[in-house]
């Protein structure tokens, strides 16, 4: 079912509300498992994926986060070019570095995801998600990024999501043929 919407070049889910889906070919299989399990366990809100996670096995966690990490290998990305100093105040407020890495692709535990060129549409959604509490259907349970993600308006997440979706990135949407 993954192909259905991480196949898809430009793809965009409507809940709860309109954002490419995530690129995952080429992210890091750790954290391809720990957000399926999060999905499971309802600590990400989210109900198609939520079903889809509890569909799966273990076994089946694990064979699909391999397949999406090894399905994109590319070059390795250079450090960015230093940020704006608007946005390097933001990501210092955060200290995003120290989680996903000086270039936003090498973060320093497999657990945490590649973020660098990723789409900002859906890196607005995702850090917006942290800041959410109470509510069934939306909103992500991780407390270290909710701690961080509540000392920003959304003007300061869209403008991180937009700068972080314009840096090089290993991630990509990898096309599956109709045929299998």
């Amino acid at each position: 079912m993954c192909i259905g919407c991480h196949g898809i070049p430009g793809y965009q889910a409507t809940f709860p509300e309109v954002y490419k889906v995530p690129m995952i070919a080429g992210q890091n299989a750790k954290y391809i498992s720990a957000a399926l399990t999060a999905y499971a366990k309802g600590e990400r809100k989210h109900p198609t994926m939520r079903g889809i996670a509890l569909s799966l096995t273990e076994q089946d966690i694990a064979d699909i986060s391999t397949y999406y990490e090894q399905q994109a290998k590319v070059a390795p990305v250079e450090a960015p070019i230093a940020p704006p100093a608007d946005i390097k105040a933001l990501l210092d407020k955060g200290v995003c570095i120290s989680c996903h890495g000086a270039n936003f692709n090498k973060p320093i535990d497999g657990s945490y995801p590649k973020i660098a060129g990723q789409h900002p549409d859906y890196l607005y959604a995702s850090l917006k998600a942290y800041q959410t509490e109470g509510r069934p259907y939306v909103g992500r349970g991780n407390a270290i990024m909710a701690a961080q993600v509540k000392q920003f308006s959304h003007a300061e997440l869209k403008a991180l999501g937009k700068y972080l979706a314009s840096l090089p990135g290993e991630l990509r949407t990898v096309p599956q043929s109709k045929f299998r």
